[in-house]
């Protein structure tokens, strides 16, 4: 079977067909019949727990809308001015309301990439602001959560009698889903924040978070997002298609509920058995190793234990630009991060749980095959990987490794899906 990759630039690879164990990806709503603003302004008039957004915005004075980032596919560019339209039929004017890009730690978008989400007319009526993760002029301290977490956020959030957050909904290894009160945190946090809930994360393996609701990070994220004064939340659900399968709005808890049950139809996807060898893009977190590694969490749900990974991704921006450590420290098993940690070697908590994320799979359970134009050899031996410089040249040594009797399973959008073993997908 011939498996073709969603990048121009990587070559396919054969895999036999007596090996080929699983072929998983996001299932496809055909039978969708409306049009994605339909959906939208659908999901806008029937909010989930709490009045109509035109309606909360009635008699206030500052509005924020938080919204995800390029490292995302939400479909701002459709949601966006539905969201607007109903603050301003609220009474609100739009030099009263504001957008704020919750790019949490990663870069700040681009001039063209603003463009292309917001599109050329909101950028030249609204007010959008980048958010500074690592500026504390630009953020505000919060009490600390019940559990300790320090709250640092923008203080934007606080400037404003209404926030909205507009995000999208997917299996995530750090916080069970994306979406609800993730746009807050770690969307427009401060590093202390996010480097302590991304380290409490770290304390479990991704089968115990992945797919969970009810985990220690999420209440952390819930509680931030409260105390941050999140209000409402328009969060996508994208089909195996990339099209609009759902849009959940309204109480940032329940709604959020709602969306992760549909999120977990499309990419939880069943599987009978682990496989010795799993291949896997990253598609749609293609930018930077940082952001592929989701190709790597959803692997380890479908890999044996001493399988072999192969993980295919452009990452035509490299390793990571906010965290260049990554490139020389290298995944470690957990034991070693913890270890750094503890002497006060490694400071930034955010990189820490990075680190322990992927070395828990390509250094403690298999073997990583790196198959990347992005980055080069000796980087991805630094990392931890195996380089190769094509899949099949992945999946020859794959083979001489497991033998030529060895299983084999392959993910498409491998940064979103979420392989469940011997059961159907549901939320916990």
């Amino acid at each position: 079977m011939k498996i073709i990759f969603p990048y121009p630039n990587v070559p396919p690879v054969e895999v036999p067909n007596t090996s080929l164990l699983s072929y998983l990806g996001p299932r496809a709503l055909n039978g969708q019949t409306e049009r994605e603003t339909e959906v939208i302004r659908n999901s806008l008039s029937n909010p989930i727990s709490l009045p109509t957004l035109a309606d909360l915005a009635k008699g206030k004075r500052r509005v924020l809308v938080v919204v995800d980032d390029y490292t995302r596919n939400t479909p701002v560019h459709l949601i966006l001015p539905e969201v607007l339209g109903e603050i301003n039929r609220g009474g609100v004017k739009k030099e009263n309301i504001r957008i704020l890009i919750a790019s949490g730690t990663h870069r700040a978008m681009t001039a063209k990439e603003k463009e292309k989400r917001f599109g050329a007319q909101i950028m030249a009526e609204y007010s959008i602001l980048d958010h500074h993760y690592n500026d504390p002029t630009h953020l505000i301290q919060l009490p600390t959560t019940a559990r300790g977490t320090e709250v640092w956020v923008n203080k934007a959030l606080i400037e404003s009698d209404l926030v909205v957050g507009i995000g999208h909904i997917v299996p995530h290894r750090v916080a069970g889903f994306s979406g609800g009160g993730k746009i807050i945190q770690p969307g427009v946090c401060g590093a202390i924040t996010t480097g302590q809930t991304h380290w409490l994360s770290a304390q479990f393996e991704g089968v115990d978070i992945m797919g969970k609701i009810d985990n220690p990070v999420r209440q952390e994220i819930e509680e931030v997002a409260k105390a941050a004064g999140l209000s409402f939340i328009v969060n996508a659900i994208i089909d195996g298609n990339g099209k609009l399968a759902a849009c959940v709005c309204g109480d940032p808890m329940k709604a959020f509920r709602a969306g992760a049950r549909v999120a977990m139809e499309i990419f939880g996807v069943p599987m009978n058995e682990r496989a010795d060898i799993v291949i896997s893009d990253s598609f749609p977190a293609d930018m930077e190793m940082w952001q592929a590694s989701k190709g790597i969490y959803a692997s380890d749900l479908a890999l044996k234990p001493s399988g072999v990974l192969i993980l295919v991704t452009p990452c035509p921006e490299g390793v990571s630009r906010e965290y260049p450590a990554l490139s020389s420290i290298g995944y470690r098993p957990f034991h070693e991060v913890e270890s750094l940690v503890n002497s006060g070697e490694l400071q930034d908590l955010t990189l820490a749980a990075h680190l322990v994320h992927v070395g828990r799979v390509i250094r403690e359970k298999a073997t990583g095959i790196l198959v990347s134009p992005g980055i080069n050899a000796g980087t991805a031996t630094r990392l931890g990987f195996h380089y190769a410089k094509t899949p099949q040249e992945a999946l020859n040594f794959a083979l001489d490794i497991k033998g030529k009797n060895a299983t084999i399973a392959i993910l498409r959008n491998g940064g979103e899906i979420m392989p469940i073993i011997g059961s159907t997908p549901h939320v916990e």
